[in-house]
């Protein structure tokens, strides 16, 4: 079983589920089973697939895709959601091509310490999506002022707002619904070619 909640597949799409199913299929073809546990609403699957791909992977953004990956993996990992970890680390990974900084990240994140890994505005913003993720009645103007001091500019402190607030959205679906990664092809970057 791979959710809790109906999921309709694939061969039996008609109409309108047929047509979102369409526009979510990622870049292996496939249709990951977060979007499927939209199946029996899917208005609501196509406003979610916006969402995601403007705040993750909109070539308008200006912080870099891997930056993004590992805002959206800290956020995951603090909400526990095996779900999204799994997809977004592994993209993180991909995009990082160096397991053993991806390793590296990947612990100081789990452990709560990205600042064994991370420093100047990387951190700062971090530090932001775990306040906003886990104590978020307790944001304050100090908390983006500290952006500003580490260096980030409004433009980048929302893109990774959005991200979390992404994330934090997605991944209270998934582990609201039960979803597991069962059937998924994991990630949505291909792997690279090893450099010889």
């Amino acid at each position: 079983m791979s959710a809790w909640i109906q999921m309709i597949p694939l061969d039996q799409a008609r109409g309108a589920l047929a047509t979102a199913y369409e526009k979510v299929k990622t870049p292996h073809g496939t249709v990951d089973n977060v979007m499927k546990a939209h199946s029996l609403r899917p208005h609501t699957m196509e406003g979610h697939v916006a969402l995601y791909r403007s705040v993750l992977h909109s070539s308008d953004n200006t912080l870099p895709f891997v930056f993004l990956e590992v805002v959206a993996s800290y956020v995951s990992m603090l909400n526990s959601c095996d779900y999204s970890l799994k997809h977004h680390f592994a993209n993180a990974r991909r995009l990082m091509a160096d397991p053993d900084r991806a390793e590296a990240v990947r612990l100081a994140l789990l452990q709560g310490q990205p600042e064994r890994v991370f420093s100047g505005k990387e951190l700062a913003l971090l530090v932001y999506a775990g306040k906003l993720t886990r104590d978020v009645a307790k944001m304050v103007k100090n908390d983006f002022d500290a952006l500003h001091a580490a260096g980030c500019d409004d433009g980048q402190i929302l893109e990774v707002n959005q991200v979390c607030a992404y994330f934090n959205y997605s991944n209270r679906l998934l582990n609201g619904l039960g979803v597991t990664t069962q059937g998924d092809t994991i990630g949505y970057y291909k792997d690279q070619p090893a450099q010889g």
